[in-house]
């Protein structure tokens, strides 16, 4: 098997500190990091020597992080898929619960759902790629509207009348409003029949690289196989498949 080469290691520790700091002194580097001084120093020379990282003028000099990294991460987002990652990470989900996997985002007033993996039940829900509904009535829905801002919200209800799928579904812009303050709060949403009355599920948001709610992944089941438990086990199992999948489109959870 190949070496993994330390100094390269090492260097790459430094660059990640800069994650959660916009600038650092070589002291702050070598106490968070444990290593010798002459260490430091001579990594750090070298990625300002490559412009990964810009000395600052001071006392003491500070540094921060160089335009090549900049060009890596523009580089890397431009070639990440969500189609093709969530794919892979809804493949996995629906194996774990062997129910349907959706993931969706948001247009305007309604979701369009990007992604379907089906269970293998003979039972199961009525849906496909491509499809738009109502965000207030789905889980999906209902997490993405929740991750808007205020005056984003208030645009989206102006739109119209909120109309009803189902005799469960939210209509009301006020009701609406307060019930997606329990959905910011409890990072998931569900679908107790609001799109379908035979049908159930619950939904997580999906974070890019910048931390903004992209998407959202959902289980759904019919009600003969939404239990108690059932219910717990898939939020969980759904939070998971959506933090995978937020990883792979660069999020890094602080």
């Amino acid at each position: 098997m190949p070496r993994v080469v330390p100094a390269v290691i090492r260097a790459l520790d430094i660059l990640e500190l800069f994650l959660d700091r916009p600038q650092l002194s070589a002291r702050e580097v070598i106490e968070r990091l444990g290593l010798p001084r002459t260490t430091v120093h001579e990594l750090l020379v070298t990625l300002v020597e490559r412009s990964y990282l810009i000395a600052v003028p001071g006392q003491p000099v500070e540094y921060r992080l160089g335009m090549p990294l900049f060009q890596l991460g523009a580089a890397f987002a431009g070639r990440l898929d969500l189609v093709r990652e969530a794919q892979l990470v809804a493949r996995d989900v629906a194996a774990e619960c062997n129910e349907a996997v959706h993931v969706a985002v948001l247009d305007g007033t309604d979701v369009i759902y990007l992604v379907k993996v089906d269970s293998t039940h003979p039972v199961r829900m009525v849906s496909a790629v491509g499809r738009r509904l109502p965000a207030h009535c789905t889980a999906v829905g209902k997490i993405l509207l929740a991750d808007l801002g205020r005056a984003d919200l208030d645009a989206v209800l102006a739109q119209g009348p909120l109309p009803g799928m189902t005799p469960e579904s939210i209509t009301d812009p006020d009701r609406l409003r307060d019930h997606l303050e329990h959905v910011r709060a409890e990072g998931v949403a569900a679908d107790v029949g609001e799109s379908d009355s035979a049908m159930r599920c619950v939904a997580a948001a999906i974070r890019d690289h910048s931390g903004a709610t992209v998407a959202a992944m959902s289980v759904s089941a019919p009600i003969i196989r939404w239990t108690a438990q059932a219910h717990l086990e898939w939020t969980k199992l759904v939070r998971e498949g959506a933090a995978t999948l937020s990883a792979r489109m660069g999020y890094r959870s602080r």
